[in-house]
């Protein structure tokens, strides 16, 4: 892996995930459960990593914490500086990237990231920045997709049709216990999992891969590879289809999640 395709990859990264804003709908509510989760207060000060439009860093900011955010793509932070405004409260947020933090040593009592750090192709790389940032007995805690159930598997059908490079990590590893264990290793304590739930609604399968073809980082992107080969468009768009309506009842997804907690030593 060179520097130069590190660049271009988070690049790529910026453009695709930048039309997410729509889905905040439905990441409302998850959002709440992972401040709910974290134990976050009124008083301390927090970081929210990838922090798309704002969710998370706005719910947790109008219980009174001191609330610094950033998410790599710049339309997604004015996006969130917009819903800040309508909620009335402060949040600092900036355009940034969780490999490498633009913060001191042990600056945040919490360290959150929903559906986020996940994202990173380097985990060893997010996990120590975020640790780096939290202070001594700070609480990090986390939203990830696990891998075996329909996120996770979604995702692993976009890379079936639009592969990472090789020295990316999937990002559904952050959904399994036992990889989230071997990256925090003995730097925490306490390490603690429950699970959440989110509701995606759409009208008709049709409606909902619209709504993913049109927000969702890696499908925008796979779209934008597969413009010219239309076959190779409508073999995924079949696999999807069959994917999804094993989930799809009552007009609605349920998408499981894993929340994970610990604390720094």
């Amino acid at each position: 892996m060179t520097t130069d395709a590190l660049t271009i990859f988070k690049e790529n990264q910026k453009k695709s995930w930048g039309l997410f804003a729509p889905i905040e709908i439905f990441t409302t509510i998850p959002a709440a459960s992972l401040v709910n989760f974290s134990g976050a207060k009124s008083g301390q000060k927090l970081l929210d990593v990838g922090c798309g439009t704002g969710v998370v860093a706005i719910t947790a900011a109008r219980l009174g914490a001191h609330v610094s955010a950033l998410d790599l793509s710049p339309a997604l932070i004015e996006r969130a500086q917009e819903n800040a405004d309508i909620a009335e409260v402060k949040v600092n947020f900036q355009e940034g990237d969780v490999e490498s933090l633009p913060y001191a040593d042990g600056s945040f009592d919490v360290v959150l990231s929903q559906f986020g750090h996940m994202f990173a192709p380097r985990p060893e790389v997010a996990i120590k920045e975020m640790l780096r940032v939290l202070k001594p007995a700070g609480t990090i805690a986390f939203s990830t997709w696990p891998p075996d159930l329909y996120v996770g598997r979604l995702f692993s059908l976009v890379a079936k049709y639009s592969p990472a490079p090789e020295w990316v990590s999937p990002p559904t590893l952050w959904g399994d216990p036992n990889f989230i264990r071997q990256q925090l290793g003995n730097l925490v304590e306490n390490l603690t999992f429950d699970q959440g739930t989110m509701l995606f609604t759409a009208l008709s399968f049709g409606h909902y891969r619209k709504s993913v073809e049109s927000t969702i980082g890696p499908v925008v992107k796979l779209l934008q590879e597969a413009k010219d080969n239309p076959e190779k468009l409508n073999q995924f768009r079949k696999e999807l289809e069959k994917l999804a309506c094993n989930y799809f009842i009552d007009n609605h997804f349920k998408q499981h999640f894993l929340m994970s907690r610990a604390f720094k030593k």
